[in-house]
């Protein structure tokens, strides 16, 4: 359990350590991961860092958590900004705003998915997943007439683990997919999944 920080001087100390972990997972990758590199990277002893993290796996797990909690946001918004819109265009735009937000930090979320162990950023995976879920089944409960499916929660477990895995996987093998026809290639997907 680390210290959390009470005075703006020690939150900016934290911060400047999990910026350093950041940097150095990418950099070295999970193997070569260690507080000495972290701490040498933020400029302090090992000591320092020692007052705010027992150890490296405490850091990860701050890296992946605020990783994990920045995508979330990104996500969500752009899923609440289209809980009015209707048919394919609404499921395109969410493809596109996670495609966006996955984007935005390759580097990271290839650590996260091919090298960190699952079991330190599942509980991270899990809560973004609910969050997505609990927003499709809002949008899939107001558009009922449409849908094939009464069961909107497993509808939405379905369409959300399949975006996000199809999604994950187009950042991170970077196939020759061109973006639109990706983008297309899940609308239709998802619509023919959920469509009557």
């Amino acid at each position: 359990m680390r210290k959390v920080p009470q005075q703006r001087r020690s939150r900016e100390m934290v911060e400047r350590i999990i910026a350093s972990g950041r940097e150095v997972l990418l950099r070295d990758g999970y193997d070569a991961f260690s507080t000495n590199r972290i701490a040498a990277q933020a400029g302090i002893s090992p000591g320092s860092l020692y007052q705010y993290f027992p150890n490296k796996d405490a850091i990860i797990d701050a890296v992946v958590e605020q990783y994990g909690t920045d995508l979330a946001e990104q996500v969500a918004a752009a899923l609440g900004d289209r809980l009015g819109d209707t048919g394919p265009r609404m499921i395109r735009d969410t493809a596109q705003a996670l495609l966006t937000a996955l984007e935005r930090d390759v580097g990271l979320l290839r650590v996260s998915i091919e090298e960190l162990p699952r079991t330190r950023h599942r509980a991270e995976l899990l809560a973004l997943e609910k969050r997505v879920r609990e927003l499709c089944v809002a949008y899939l409960a107001g558009r009922a007439d449409l849908l094939r499916s009464a069961d909107h929660a497993t509808s939405a477990w379905f369409v959300v683990l399949t975006v996000e895995a199809l999604t994950v996987r187009y950042v991170l093998d970077a196939p020759d997919i061109p973006r639109d026809v990706f983008l297309d290639e899940v609308t239709h997907l998802c619509q023919s999944y959920l469509a009557r």
